[in-house]
C-alpha cells in the first residue's frame, strides 16, 4: 500500500514540524507553496502561524480558491482553525476568536481528555484562539474551561493548539485515519 500524500501548506508557521510528525506516522508530506500543489494529494494540514499573514499570502498565491475547491481531508491548527471558519474561508461552519487565551506571554500548556483515550494529551497554546461559535454539524472533541478546542466538522478537523509541537501523534493518526476513510469513500 502506498503512503498517503499529505500537503502541509508551506507559507508561513510551523509547516516543518506537521511535515516531520506526519512523515513519523507513514505519510508522504509534501509542502504546498502554489494551488498546483494540491493536485493528487490526500489531504492538506494548514499549521498554526499567523493568520492574518495567512489569508494575505493564501489569496496571493491563489490558495484561497485553491484550498476552498480541495475536496480531501484538512486539518487546521491554530491560525489554520482560523483560516477555516466562516469569517475567512468559510469552509467549516464554527467562529473564531483570535487570541482569545491572551497574547505571548500567556502562552501555556495543559493536559486535554480526548474522546475514547484514557492517557491526556500535552496541548500547547500559543496567541491561540477558540471556538466562540459551532454550527449544528460541528462535534467538540475537547474544551479548555468551557471553551471548546478540538473539534471535528466531517472531513475538517480543527484545534486551537499545535498538536505538532509535542511527540504525541495522536491527533495527526486520527486525521491520518480520516483519510484513509475519504479515499476508500472515493474509491
Amino acid at each position: 500500500m502506498e503512503p498517503l500524500r499529505i500537503g502541509v501548506l508551506a507559507v508561513q508557521g510551523n509547516f516543518r514540524e506537521h511535515a516531520e510528525m506526519l512523515r513519523s506516522l507513514g505519510a508522504d508530506a509534501v509542502e504546498v507553496r502554489k494551488p498546483e500543489e494540491l493536485d493528487g494529494l490526500d489531504g492538506l494540514v494548514i499549521p498554526g502561524g499567523e493568520s492574518t499573514t495567512f489569508t494575505r499570502l493564501m489569496a496571493l498565491y491563489g490558495l484561497d480558491e485553491a484550498i476552498r475547491a480541495f475536496a480531501g481531508p484538512v486539518f487546521g491548527t491554530c491560525a489554520g482553525m482560523i483560516v477555516l471558519d466562516r469569517n475567512h474561508l468559510g469552509l467549516v461552519d464554527l467562529a473564531v476568536r483570535r487570541n482569545a487565551f491572551g497574547r505571548q506571554v500567556a502562552s501555556f500548556e495543559t493536559d486535554l481528555l480526548l474522546p475514547g483515550e484514557e492517557t491526556p494529551m500535552r496541548a500547547v497554546f500559543i496567541r491561540a484562539p477558540w471556538i466562540e461559535e459551532v454550527g449544528p454539524g460541528i462535534e467538540v472533541l475537547a474544551e479548555v474551561d468551557g471553551h471548546p478546542v478540538l473539534a471535528r466538522d466531517g472531513r475538517f478537523l480543527v484545534t486551537s493548539f499545535h498538536p505538532e509541537l509535542t511527540s504525541d501523534g495522536r491527533l495527526h493518526a486520527l486525521f491520518l485515519e480520516s483519510v484513509r476513510e475519504a479515499a476508500v469513500v472515493r474509491a
